[in-house]
Parts: C-alpha cells; structure tokens; sequence
C-alpha cells in the first residue's frame, strides 16, 4: 500500500539505501529489510551522494557516521545542502551513544537516530514511519 503521496505504484518496492562501512552491518541490514524494500548499499560516503542522485532516489537512507574519508555527519551535511536530495529522510544508525552525538545529528536533518546495536522490530518500526 502506497502512501498518500507517494510516487511508488502498489507494485514497487520503496527504495532504502543503507551507508556503513562494516561488511556484517550492510548484510544484516540488508536481510532485515528486503522483504518489504528494494535495499540499496553503500560502503562510504562518497557512493551514497551518486547513490542519491540517482533516478528514482531511495525513499530513505539509513546512514552510520563512522566511517573512512567521509563520515555520516559530511554525507548528511552535503545531502541536505543539494535540492535533489534535501528531502529525502535520513536515520542515523551510529555506535556513538553519546547525547552531543544525537543532538548534531537531529540538528543537520536526520529524521531518527538509533544507536547500535540495532534492535531489527524497532529499525522496521522506524523505517516504516520515516519512508515517503
């Protein structure tokens, strides 16, 4: 079922795109969302942002802040700064659990930020009430 809104036929899976640097995340995050989503992956932020761009954009992307060259807090800062992409939710997933870490995050335009570990029932709770 498509929301009021959306551009996705009743048929299309809504795209998620998931940004981490650690193989095991990518593959779990992978597993848990795939029934309901076309899941798109990322290894860094540099193929995020091309990942982003890209037509139809993911509906929602799932991002770690930990990671080489570029991390999370960049990618978030350079997706909302362009108005292709300004839109699209992002829900940081992180391993940095301190409150300083998720205020930055709320305050550069993430919609959610879930530390790790990852409950899945919550990740597919929060997936399913940020997607567009």
């Amino acid at each position: 079922m498509t929301q009021a809104g959306s551009t996705s036929s009743p048929t299309e899976k809504r795209i998620v795109l998931v940004v981490d640097d650690t193989p095991d995340n990518l593959s779990l995050m992978s597993g848990l969302l795939k029934d309901e989503y076309k899941v798109k992956v990322a290894t860094g932020g540099e193929r995020a942002l091309k990942i982003a761009q890209t037509d139809p954009p993911p509906q929602l992307i799932l991002l770690d802040i930990m990671m080489p060259e570029m991390d999370g807090f960049e990618v978030i800062r350079r997706l909302k700064n362009d108005p292709k992409t300004q839109s699209i939710p992002v829900i940081f997933l992180s391993a940095k659990a301190l409150p300083e870490d998720r205020q930055k995050g709320i305050d550069l335009g993430a919609v959610d930020y879930i530390t790790k570990p990852i409950d899945p029932m919550m990740i597919l709770d929060r997936v399913k009430a940020h997607i567009l």
